[in-house]
């Protein structure tokens, strides 16, 4: 059976490391596919639970030298145990930091006696430098050689590959020009000097092989670039965990709005236990001003509830019994008693969580090119690297061949392209779901900024989904059939009740409380109505026959499907009601119409000015309903929306916007909440389903709006676009950076200027490389939708 699993993956440093830990993963047996993302540093993993399971998942990890958190640890949740490692990563970090900084400080004033004439001399000694760097190399710059070893192991190389072998090359050639001063002056006896621009000994004759070495030694020392590339890599590590920390942000603030306990009605005593240990079926009492801890259905009494911080509106809801408490909300005014229907992952809170969670971990079509790009090119700078090595070594000295060739190595960046798109999404998504605006991934965030045709449904999306029934009239034969008004409203009641239909809702809340009939044989035909049969007692109508009735209830299409009989006073009713812009609901008992019911519902108040957001933006606007044209066209005209498609099937209207999608190669989105919007959802370019929606809907869409308001449906939009803006600036500036830096490194502007780079200045503009571009996508924040 296939599962799929998310997990936090702590150790990554660069993009080149979840393509390691990617390639190790989709390599395990019984995977069938693998992702992982660097910017949320999460994995997402799909396997046969009969041949891998979250162990075998974090054995792979590990053997290549990074943490996979796929259980929990001594009741933690991954995201804490997650949280606590990243803390821990970052004390060690700048505990790094602040010591290869110090290191690297005494290391540069021995390096430059000249510049420094203050030192004392002792600093300058080569074998003093050498001890000064070897902590630095080996102790600060430790994770650079073990995800090197990952790499080789593996076949892979990465960025830390780049910055190892820079940083290695010149403590290496530094550490051996150290041996040889300390060699030639000390156990030689002669008075040799090692200074920054190399060794200068005493003319002398040397054998063959000390002059070798001497000459060697003779091009300078490079500890003080090899500690400054370290220090300030790490520093910049350091701050772009730093800044990432805050582009999740939202999750942060969605976990800590979980109550920790739940006061319980047990054994007749109420008891506070914690929130784990709630099941489905207790009673629950909360109080005023506290947090509702999960999700429920009052069952005793009522409130005014404040759901703002899941839903976005700050307005305090109304609640009574039989309504629906959301965990993590907060209880403003009464004292009520509700039911557990939803615990632990199942709750709203812990789904949305997880929505944004993995709306986070996925990747966006546009990070394609990155991806692409990352894979082949630490292998590329290795190449330009060695080329500029060979070539300044032909034409200069060595010592401008070795420290261009550092620098190639150190400016090189695939950290920036990695990050592009992923610590945008992550933003993107978190900004969302703060308003109440749920991504399920990042395509739909990206596509959705080029929209050229909005669709919405009718009820529940345009109106407030609250339908009433407004009249209800009678065929004047019923009398003659055995029936009276009373009997058939209670026939009508009893069918359906078994519909989660809105129309059904209103139906049977406008009857009110009858004693309900035996229904058999129930079915809900999607886009027409319901039919059944109603048992009933001989005695309850004046004609004997058979002990139960064929009943219909539904749209004027069904009563001509089924072939009833038609009334022509109802007709003349429909015209009337229809012309008004109410929805219709035939009654038929065994194929006679009986009584006819006349249903509105209400424009949302901000829908016209929504429909005027997008025609202002030169999108076109439509509406596809179900409901009859002229009820259709009723609302369509309040909405402001010429664009109607009127009595469409759920399949025809998938239909419909395949054809829209078709048409000039149009992005559509569409908006809808019932089951019958399911497929439209999914067909559509972008689904959005409103957050009242059924559970169906919300599986099919790519965005949820967690609130009522049609505005966020504009939102979304905009949230689309600035997050494709952030993107595309992070890309410009990623790609930029290194088709102009690395030219640079190599010694492009010498002949015009005399300049080289050099490596520590390569590093440092490394580090501020990947920190502007979580910064760029952190401006996100303050984006206002």
């Amino acid at each position: 059976m296939a599962t799929k699993t998310s997990f936090p993956i702590i150790g990554m440093h660069c993009a080149s490391c979840a393509k390691l830990i990617e390639k190790k993963l989709q390599r395990t047996p019984g995977v069938s596919a693998a992702a992982v993302n660097y910017g949320s540093e999460q994995a997402t993993v799909e396997y046969n639970e009969h041949d891998c399971n979250d162990e075998a998942l974090a054995k792979a990890v590990e053997d290549i030298g990074y943490k996979a958190i796929v259980t929990k640890e001594n009741s933690k949740s991954p995201d804490q145990v997650k949280e606590e490692a990243k803390k821990k990563e970052l004390r060690e970090l700048s505990q790094k930091v602040v010591v290869s900084a110090i290191l690297s400080v005494f290391i540069i004033l021995g390096s430059f006696p000249n510049w420094f004439p203050f030192v004392p001399s002792f600093l300058s000694s080569p074998i003093l430098l050498l001890i000064l760097a070897t902590p630095v190399q080996f102790w600060a710059g430790k994770q650079f050689y073990q995800a090197t070893w990952s790499g080789l192991r593996n076949r892979a190389a990465s960025m830390d590959t780049l910055i190892a072998v820079g940083t290695t090359a010149a403590y290496g050639f530094s550490a051996f020009s150290a041996i040889i001063w300390y060699y030639l002056s000390t156990l030689k006896g002669l008075p040799c000097v090692q200074t920054a621009s190399g060794l200068i000994c005493p003319t002398v004759t040397l054998s063959p092989l000390l002059q070798v070495l001497s000459d060697i030694s003779k091009q300078g020392m490079y500890f003080d670039t090899a500690s400054v590339i370290i220090t300030l890599i790490l520093l910049g590590r350091f701050l772009e965990a730093k800044a990432k920390a805050h582009t999740s942000d939202a999750i942060k603030k969605l976990l800590h709005l979980q109550a920790k306990t739940a006061r319980v009605l047990r054994n007749g005593k109420e008891i506070d236990i914690p929130i784990e240990e709630v099941k489905v079926g207790d009673i629950v009492r909360v109080r005023p001003g506290e947090k509702i801890p999960i999700d429920g259905k009052i069952t005793e009494g009522n409130s005014s509830i404040d759901e703002s911080m899941v839903t976005g509106e700050s307005i305090p809801v109304d609640k009574k019994t039989g309504d629906i408490v959301i965990g993590a909300t907060i209880n403003k005014t009464g004292t009520f008693l509700f039911q557990a229907t939803k615990v632990g992952s199942d709750t709203m809170l812990s789904q949305i969580i997880k929505m944004v969670s993995e709306a986070q971990s996925s990747r966006a079509p546009i990070a394609r090119l990155a991806d692409v790009i990352s894979s082949y090119f630490v292998p590329i700078v290795l190449m330009l690297a060695a080329a500029t090595f060979v070539i300044w070594y032909d034409f200069g000295t060595f010592s401008a061949a070795f420290t261009n060739m550092i620098a190639v190595l150190i400016i090189a960046c695939p950290c920036a392209l990695g990050l592009a798109t992923p610590t945008a999404i992550m933003v993107g998504t978190g900004k969302g779901a703060e308003h109440g605006i749920l991504i399920k991934d990042a395509q739909s965030l990206e596509i959705a900024h080029k929209i050229k045709t909005m669709i919405f449904d009718k009820t529940g999306t345009l109106t407030r989904g609250e339908p009433r029934v407004t009249d209800i009239d009678f065929n004047d034969g019923i009398k003659a059939m055995g029936l009276t008004q009373d009997l058939i409203k209670q026939m009508i009641a009893s069918l359906e009740k078994n519909s989660e239909h809105p129309l059904s809702r209103a139906i049977v809340y406008y009857i009110g409380e009858i004693r309900e009939m035996e229904v058999k044989n129930f079915s809900a035909i999607e886009g027409f109505g319901v039919k059944g049969k109603i048992s009933f007692s001989s005695d309850l109508l004046a004609l004997k026959g058979p002990t139960f009735l064929h009943v219909l209830i539904g749209n004027k299409k069904l009563m001509e499907k089924e072939g009833v009989m038609r009334c022509s006073e109802l007709d003349k009713k429909a015209e009337d009601w229809m012309a008004s812009g109410k929805t219709l609901a035939y009654v038929a008992i065994d194929k006679k119409n009986v009584a006819l019911l006349a249903i509105a519902d209400t424009l949302k108040t901000e829908a016209k000015e929504t429909v005027t957001i997008f025609k202002e933006q030169g999108i076109s606007v439509w509406m596809i309903t179900g409901d009859n044209e002229a009820t259709a066209k009723a609302i369509a005209k309040q909405a402001g929306i010429e664009n109607v498609l009127s009595s469409v099937l759920p399949q025809d209207k998938e239909a419909k916007i395949r054809e829209f999608k078709k048409k000039d190669g149009h992005t559509v989105v569409f908006a809808g909440d019932g089951i019958n919007d399911a497929p439209a959802l999914a067909a559509s370019d972008v689904g959005i389903a409103m957050g009242t929606g059924t559970d169906v809907a919300i599986e099919s869409a790519g965005i949820t709006l967690l609130n009522k308001d049609l505005r966020s449906v504009v939102s979304a939009i905009k949230l689309s676009k600035a997050t494709l803006s952030i993107i595309k600036q992070n890309l410009f500036w990623a790609f930029g950076y290194n088709v102009i830096l690395i030219p640079v490194a190599m010694g492009a502007l010498f002949p015009f200027t005399g300049w080289i780079l050099n490596p520590a200045l390569a590093a440092f503009a490394m580090a501020a490389s990947s920190i502007s571009v979580v910064g760029n996508s952190l401006r996100l924040k303050g984006v206002k939708i």
